[in-house]
């Protein structure tokens, strides 16, 4: 469903009127393309806290700030100093990526001044406006995050806001082809006959990637559609059969590179007025099939090593939602699984564990939203605006690009920096 509201605040009227009431004004995201790969408005201002900054500054399209040197309190005054310039100069739909350093347990002070960049790149999320973006990476080496900068660097990133990433380890030694990086790799998408899975399997394909599309037998003429359309193949299963993991590893004797756990169902209602049956149904799709299924391909070794894993799971998940306790339980059981298998996983398989974390995304789903609390939901956030399925398309296929081997057990909302939830 179109919002009307963004076009009305893109017209002079509506930027007039807006303006005056104090209301929302959400500027029209740039998002890649082919015609578009890259920023608009200038070059990449890169800068260090503590040194001097240029003496003059223009457009720029994005400002990286290396803090990764800040490590008390008079070393945050470096940031402001380098930063204070020229946040105005940063042009509409830029970006702002702050490098930061993990925290040190044994130096308080370091940690103190390096936990602070998190709050500082937060809060100048939510003033910056224009459509820009403000993240933090934290980092030890700046080779391993390439693919992550690449990303947050790019229109790629557009509904992405307000992050902390932690990229660990060194630089690998992975060569890719930079248009399509997954070409000659296999990855299985479920629940992608339609809406964001849809998108998940089309920018995969985009990339190089061999897609399986995988859905229930109801959507098997829908996936047929899109696995031809993409040169793929299609998978009818409900992912929630006992061995639904077992299937999978016949159909794929070859092995698997990209694993994306996408399907899911909402059955919301009140706690006080939810059946067993509407409990059981959601967190046995959300939750239960992709930590049976993730078991069962990692055992019977088809995932192979440097593979990805990249499950969904929702801010519903971290900051709760009226009406779905079983969606949120769900959605934050799969933050819990990524957060205890992506250490094991990276040790015992070579393969990593992520999850994206969706806001307010316009699909079908919303769109049947009642009217006031859409809004409220696309404009509870930095952006003032819903994302579009292909962004969570585009932070899926960073997290499975084979150079993001160093982003494991993170949790990246893809919600424009929702107000809601941490």
């Amino acid at each position: 469903m179109a919002d009307r509201y963004l076009s009305f605040t893109g017209t002079a009227p509506g930027r007039f009127l807006t303006r005056g009431l104090g209301l929302p004004q959400p500027s029209a995201l740039r998002r890649w393309s082919p015609e578009q790969p890259g920023l608009a408005g200038g070059e990449v201002l890169h800068l260090t806290a503590g040194k001097p900054a240029p003496s003059s500054v223009g457009s720029s399209s994005a400002v990286v700030l290396d803090a990764t040197g800040v490590r008390d309190v008079d070393g945050l005054a470096d940031v402001h100093a380098a930063l204070h310039p020229v946040v105005r100069s940063v042009a509409a739909s830029g970006r702002i990526v702050v490098l930061g350093a993990p925290l040190d347990p044994a130096d308080h002070h370091q940690a103190a001044a390096q936990q602070a960049l998190e709050g500082f790149t937060r809060s100048l999320g939510k003033e910056i406006g224009r459509g820009r973006t403000v993240n933090l990476v934290r980092l030890t080496d700046r080779g391993a995050a390439e693919s992550t900068l690449r990303f947050l660097l790019s229109p790629r990133s557009a509904y992405v806001s307000g992050q902390v990433i932690e990229v660990t380890g060194t630089a690998q030694d992975v060569t890719v082809d930079r248009d399509q990086p997954l070409a000659g790799r296999t990855a299985l998408v479920t629940g992608a006959a339609r809406g964001i899975g849809a998108a998940v399997a089309e920018t995969l394909a985009r990339d190089g990637a061999e897609v399986v599309v995988l859905d229930v037998p109801q959507a098997e003429e829908d996936a047929l559609r899109l696995a031809e359309k993409l040169g793929g193949r299609a998978l009818a299963l409900d992912i929630t059969a006992a061995d639904a993991g077992e299937r999978i590893a016949a159909e794929l004797p070859d092995g698997l590179d990209v694993l994306i756990h996408n399907a899911g169902i909402t059955r919301d209602r009140r706690l006080v007025n939810m059946s067993a049956d509407r409990w059981s149904s959601v967190l046995d799709v959300n939750l239960a099939s992709v930590l049976r299924t993730t078991d069962a391909l990692l055992a019977a070794g088809t995932l192979r090593p440097a593979g990805r894993i990249v499950a969904t799971a929702s801010i519903a998940g971290l900051a709760g939602n009226a009406g779905q306790t079983n969606y949120g339980a769900g959605k934050a059981g799969v933050v819990g699984l990524v957060r205890s298998l992506a250490p094991r996983a990276l040790a015992e398989h070579g393969v990593t564990v992520n999850a994206v974390a969706p806001g307010f995304i316009e699909t079908r789903m919303t769109a049947a939203v009642p009217l006031l609390i859409r809004e409220a939901g696309r404009r509870m956030n930095s952006l003032a605006q819903g994302g579009l399925p292909v962004d969570v398309a585009e932070t899926t296929a960073w997290l499975a690009h084979p150079a993001s081997g160093a982003v494991n057990g993170q949790v990246v909302r893809v919600c424009g920096q929702s107000l809601l939830g941490a």
